[in-house]
């Protein structure tokens, strides 16, 4: 028997199979007691090491930190998804005057290390102590320019078809843009929009090296006092883990609230000579 996909296994392949996954989970637990074994070789396990994160005082410092992360990445998540919005359209643009520079722009920003670039941007402030901006803007300078190629493969993944009807109809590129390309654009990236959002929001812990204020920072503080740098690098990532699940849900749940909408389950079947015109009429565009 066999499947579109892959052969169905017969008796000694699912045998084998069996084989295989039977070693693979008793090298997992082998793997997970040497971990234990050596947190607690490294008194990990001790109450000293766990107890400013049920000390009031210590928990305020970790959710100063979680507050000012958080804000970061907002503002370069928001930030991030404007400019490659204008950098995407840009780069697709019939001017070279603007083309160009926006290729240039989005492909050195992609090049250059992040962590070297938020340094830079911290230089260029004169180094200022516990203060997001240089970490936010060097995420939006780069986060942008990764969101701009998505946007650009985005809009170019839009079927021609439609995009033709919208000049058959006189439209000019920037309605055509806007009115077609762009909303069905954005249901296209959505999984990779959420994807480099996760990103951005991860890369907020490079603020540790400018002492930009947050989790890290935070952390950093903990365990100069007690010296428990497992224990609290162990909490952080927990942290960041949770905040990840959480913005993977929320992508999740703004994707899931656009697809059982009825005017983007419309464009599925593409629009009609007269819905673009009702649509034309509607936003007062120009022939």
């Amino acid at each position: 028997m066999t499947s579109v996909l892959f052969d169905v296994p017969g008796p000694k392949a699912r045998r084998r199979h069996r084989v295989i996954g039977g070693l693979t989970v008793v090298a997992l637990v082998v793997l997970f007691g040497l971990a234990i074994w050596k947190l607690y070789t490294e008194d990990l396990f001790t109450a000293q090491n766990w107890e400013p994160f049920v000390t009031p005082v210590y928990i305020n410092v970790l959710l100063e930190g979680l507050m000012w992360t958080v804000i970061s990445a907002a503002l370069a998540i928001a930030g991030a998804v404007v400019l490659g919005v204008i950098l995407g359209v840009a780069k697709l643009s019939d001017h070279r005057i603007v083309r160009w520079p926006a290729w240039l722009f989005v492909e050195f920003f992609r090049a250059v290390p992040l962590l070297l670039l938020i340094i830079f941007i911290w230089a260029l402030a004169g180094y200022p102590l516990y203060t997001i901006w240089p970490l936010v803007a060097g995420l939006v300078l780069y986060n942008g320019s990764v969101l701009a190629e998505i946007f650009r493969a985005g809009i170019n993944a839009v079927p021609s078809g439609q995009v033709e009807a919208g000049y058959a109809l006189g439209l000019r590129k920037t309605a055509v843009t806007r009115i077609i390309q762009l909303p069905q654009a954005i249901r296209i990236m959505i999984p990779s929009l959420i994807s480099q959002c996760i990103v951005a929001l991860k890369d907020t812990s490079l603020g540790y090296v400018i002492t930009a204020s947050g989790l890290t920072v935070a952390g950093r503080e903990i365990w100069r006092t007690f010296g428990n740098y497992l224990a609290t690098a162990l909490v952080l990532a927990v942290i960041y883990i949770i905040l990840n699940l959480l913005l993977s849900w929320f992508g999740n749940w703004v994707e899931g609230r656009i697809n059982r909408s009825p005017k983007v389950a419309g464009n599925d079947a593409g629009r009609t000579a007269m819905d673009l015109e009702n649509r034309r009429l509607d936003s007062g565009t120009a022939l």
